[in-house]
Formats: C-alpha cells, structure tokens, sequence
C-alpha cells in the first residue's frame, strides 16, 4: 500500500472523500425519517407528536453518546467511532420492520438509527476532519459535507419509490444493507489528524503548519491555555457555544421531520414533497461549498448568520405556503433551506475548535453535541406537540424564525474571530 506520505497530493483529501460518502448515506439514513412518518402514521394510526418523538428520542440518545463519543476520538481516532456508528445505524434499520408498537419505533429508528447516527453526521465528522486543514478549514469541511446533498437527490427518491413500490420496511432493509456493505469498509482509512501519519495541516511541511498556526492568533493569553472541559465549561463562550447550537439544530429539524407531511397536507403530491426534500440537501451542495470558502475569508459568524436566515426564509415561505400552495413559493422554501440553511454544517465544528484548540477539543466538542443533540431532539417533538395542541403549525413556525436569530445572536457573542483569525482576516490583518 502507498504511504500516505507518498501520494502525489495531501491524504487530507481522502479523508475528506471519506467522510463526504460517509455523510452522503449516514445523513440521508437518518433524514429518510420524514419520508417513514406519513407511512407509520397511516399504518398504525399514532398520533404526530408520538411518532416524531421517535426521532426526537434519538437525539435524546445521541446526547448520552456524544460526550463519550468525543473521549473516544482524543483517545483512539475516528476509525472506531465511525464503524460504531454504522453498525447501530444497520442493526436499527434492519429490526425497524419488526415494529407494531411504538417503543419499537422509539429503539430501532429511535435509539439505534438515531443515536448511532451522531458517529457518522455532522457532530462526528466535525470532531477530527477541522484538524486537517487551517487555511482551507471552511472550504474542505464543506467539501465533505456536501456529500449530504449528493447522497439526498439520489437516496430519498429512491427510498420513497422503495417505500411506495415495497413497502417501508422493505426500504428499511434495502438501507441498511447499503450502509454496511459501503461504510464499513471505507471508514478504515481514516486518522485523527495528519500528525498521526507524519503529516502537517493543509499539506504543509513542518516549518510553514507552524508559521499559520501562530499567525492567526488574535489572542494569545486565551490561546496559551491548556483548555479541558473542566475550564471550558466555567467559561461564558462555552455557554453562548451551546445556546447558538441548541437553536439552530431545534430550526434545522424542525422543518426536516416535518416538513413532507406538511406539504401534502396543504395539497402537494407525496412524490413532490419527497422530492422536495431531497432537493433542499441538493442546493445545499453549492451553498455549503461557497459559505464554506466564503467562512475563510470573511469569519465563521457571518456564515452562521447567513445559514439562520436562510432558515428564516424557510419558515416564512412555509407559513405563505399555506394560504398559497404555489410552486415559485415552494422553491423560495427549497432555496432558502439548502442553499443557506444548511451553511450552517460549513462552520459547526470550526467555531468551537478555533476557541478551544488542543488535545482535549474533542472531550469539549463532544460535549457541546449534547446541545446540538437537544435542538435536534426538542425541535421536531416540540412542533408536533404544537400542531396536535393547535391543528396548525403557525404558532410552531413562528417560533422557529425567533430561535434561528437567538441562535445568530449567541454566536457574535461567543465569538471565535477575537481568539483565532479565519485566512481572509489574517491578510487583512497584516497589511493594516
């Protein structure tokens, strides 16, 4: 096998191809929730609130792992919690057609599906890919989660033409076959960070990682310290971290568990509504690659920013849609969604790592999930207790819109452009 030192350009990429694949399935495994909601609740005739709790208790699980999860990483690599991941990820998809009683769907799709989907998706892949790259951190990152996108256009369409030609549970199967024979076999070549094979950040040798790292910089005394969890949580950019978390994810799948059966009842087809969906992670591929770029040269706030008013514009054009069930406005929802929305995913691990890089940033990553794990859970459940309570989602999306600007809010506050510089700025800052 060639050295990795050897190859005629940066492993860094491969990893980074790794985890785009990774992402392209992982992701859309547990996305592909929203396309089994209309189907479960037709079949077994449960309530929204009950049946969206599923997913909303695999965040909860999710939560239990991730600080673990992070501890994991620091200590053995993302090797082992990758496969990890996709082994709870199959073994849930391939027991979910055994379900006749909710708690079945609460431990398959739920617990195993949902908790083993943290290793694999944006919390996971933010714990080590940000350790790759300093000056092409946003761009490569974005590179990589872009895969999302790619795997949805092709994925869901498919999953929902396997759910409407076969059923729901033969589509589970299907899936999670598919996660097995591709993932686990890939996620093998995977490393922490470039330092474990004899690599520097970026591709750089020793003497120049070196020269970028020191040269970002914006504060040197914060920067001096040895940050552990312990001194992380006593801090206030800790909190304001875990708030600006918290609100985007409770945004974010909010309108993803519910968005397809929303849209059908306001007279979209199914296959349209699914399709939808799929599109959303699809316009998000150019959108995250260039916020992902634009977060070097600008700052990671600003693309924060931008993704949660992205999310804003989404439920706005939901809410219109209601009284105007009209193709253009379905297309501002798509739009607004993917090609800023999921932005977000460009920046989530960079904005904790360049406030507390070091040995331990993976303890301390792994446990502000815990906070993004919260949003992912409360947000969906919390919109279908609303809907069930009021027999609309007009009180639920507005409430959204309000948390997508706290969430942009907490971030500014936090502000990780006053500990380390992106690229764009570190120019700015020397010619001045």
């Amino acid at each position: 096998m060639l050295s990795p030192k050897r190859l005629p350009f940066f492993y860094g990429w491969i990893v980074v191809g790794v985890a785009f694949v990774t992402m392209a399935i992982g992701v859309n495994a547990r996305t592909a929730f929203s396309l089994l909601f209309a189907p479960l609740i037709d079949e077994f005739g449960w309530q929204r609130g009950l049946t969206a709790g599923a997913f909303s208790f695999g965040f909860a699980a999710s939560a239990v792992l991730s600080p673990l999860m992070g501890r994991l990483i620091d200590r053995s690599g993302p090797c082992l919690v990758m496969e990890i991941g996709v082994a709870l990820m199959a073994a849930g998809l391939l027991l979910a057609p055994l379900t006749t009683q909710p708690w079945h769907l609460y431990l398959t799709i739920g617990a195993l599906v949902g908790g083993g989907s943290v290793c694999v998706s944006y919390s996971g892949q933010s714990l080590y890919l940000p350790n790759w790259f300093v000056r092409r951190r946003g761009f490569a990152i974005s590179l990589a989660f872009a895969g999302v996108g790619i795997g949805s256009i092709v994925l869901l369409p498919v999953f929902q033409l396997l759910i409407e030609r076969s059923g729901w549970r033969t589509a589970c199967i299907v899936l999670g076959i598919v996660l097995l024979v591709v993932l686990a076999p890939i996620n093998l070549l995977l490393y922490r960070r470039p330092e474990d094979i004899g690599l520097h950040p970026d591709g750089d040798d020793g003497p120049a990682a070196s020269a970028v790292r020191a040269a970002n910089v914006v504060d040197p005394a914060w920067v001096a310290i040895d940050w552990t969890l312990a001194r992380a949580v006593k801090t206030a950019r800790f909190w304001w971290l875990a708030l600006g978390y918290f609100a985007a994810l409770y945004v974010w799948y909010a309108v993803q568990i519910h968005q397809t059966k929303y849209l059908e009842e306001i007279g979209f087809s199914p296959t349209l509504a699914a399709w939808a969906l799929g599109l959303v992670s699809f316009v998000a591929i150019p959108g995250q690659i260039a916020l992902g770029h634009l977060s070097d040269r600008i700052g990671r706030e600003w693309v924060w920013t931008i993704g949660n008013l992205g999310f804003a514009i989404c439920y706005l054009a939901l809410i219109l849609l209601q009284d105007t069930p009209s193709l253009w406005l379905l297309y501002v929802m798509v739009i607004a969604q993917g090609l800023l929305g999921y932005g977000l995913t460009s920046v989530l691990g960079a904005l904790t790592l360049e406030i507390f890089q070091g040995a331990h940033f993976g303890t301390i990553y792994g446990t502000l999930t815990v906070s993004v794990l919260a949003g992912g859970a409360v947000g969906p459940w919390v919109t279908g207790m609303l809907h069930d309570a009021t027999g609309n989602y007009g009180l639920a999306f507005a409430i959204a819109i309000a948390l997508a600007a706290l969430s942009s809010v907490a971030m500014w506050m936090a502000g990780p452009r006053k500990v380390r510089a992106v690229a764009g700025r570190m120019r700015a800052m020397a010619s001045s």
